[in-house]
């Protein structure tokens, strides 16, 4: 049996010196005030453990990890058609790339990447009266807390900054891939990255994804089998933006980071693992998060590989 306390303990110990390290996503204002020495893991086992260390409960801007909640949401909405719109390709290229979008005659590569959560944004705007309580209602009852919100200050801060948001959005809308206003767009997806979860919430709301679609908590089948694999093959090949190819070859496992400084990670059919460290490297990817998953996979001998 392992003990995942005491790996998380050691890991912690190990990894802290490189919380010193990377740079905080200081494009955002509001994301540039976190302190950078901030350290959390948890993992979530599908019996109902958790299992946690350092800043644990400690909320912060999950970003571009939001990406797979809307993902959910539209696939069981609209199922396959979302692919009509959307690739299910690695991009190559920075998350927030015009280039490859242009080119590519506004088909966004996959739907981890901005151009692609613009898509699903447009997408859910279509499926609810209300998409923002939908979606955040949604979280809540993954993570088995009420108390998961939307950062106003953080999504104002988005907003007042997002210039190439703006472009990938306005590109989308000239190659008529957005059916609603841009500004409607943007404004949910700022609200989405905004949402605001600590590492503990975040191992228990992917736990569904690591359980067959089916959510450990309430036992809903929130996706099939189907889509569950497909959402861990996209996590897999696409969810680390331009180092999804590193990652997988160092940690080994479906993951989703943001540049909040979260990374999530499942293991199908056993766990799901989250890790908070504010400081990202050069592909937005936080350094001791990294290294952490690579040690936890290491250390336990879990992947799946």
């Amino acid at each position: 049996m392992i003990d995942f306390q005491s790996i998380l303990e050691d890991i912690a110990d190990e990894v802290r010196p490189l919380c010193a390290d990377g740079r905080v996503a200081d494009y955002i204002p509001m994301l540039a005030c976190v302190p950078r020495d901030r350290f959390a893991m948890s993992v979530a086992t599908l019996d109902g453990q958790v299992y946690s260390v350092g800043d644990s409960e400690e909320n912060f801007s999950i970003q571009s990890i939001s990406k797979v909640y809307t993902l959910t949401l539209a696939l069981k909405g609209i199922g396959d058609e979302l692919w009509e719109r959307v690739g299910r390709e690695p991009s190559g290229s920075a998350f927030n790339s015009l280039v490859q979008l242009e080119s590519e005659r506004g088909i966004p590569r996959n739907p981890l990447i901005n151009a692609g959560a613009h898509v699903v944004a447009d997408v859910l705007l279509g499926l609810s009266a209300d998409p923002r309580s939908d979606l955040l209602e949604f979280v809540r009852r993954r993570a088995n807390d009420p108390s998961v919100y939307h950062d106003k200050e953080v999504a104002l801060s988005e907003n007042l900054t997002g210039f190439r948001n703006r472009a990938l959005a306005n590109f989308l809308k000239s190659f008529d891939n957005l059916t609603h206003p841009v500004d409607d767009v943007l404004d949910f997806y700022f609200y989405q990255c905004s949402l605001a979860m600590s590492c503990a919430d975040l191992a228990r709301g992917f736990s569904f994804l690591a359980n067959r679609g089916v959510c450990p908590w309430t036992h809903e089948n929130v996706l099939t089998p189907s889509q569950a694999k497909r959402i861990g093959a996209l996590m897999l090949t696409c969810g680390t933006y331009d180092a999804a190819g590193d990652f997988a070859y160092a940690v080994g496992i479906p993951a989703k980071s943001g540049v909040g400084g979260g990374i999530v990670g499942i293991i199908p059919n056993r766990l799901a693992i989250a890790v908070w460290s504010p400081g990202l490297n050069a592909s937005g990817n936080s350094l001791a998060g990294t290294a952490a998953l690579e040690l936890f996979t290491t250390k336990t001998g879990l992947s799946v590989f």
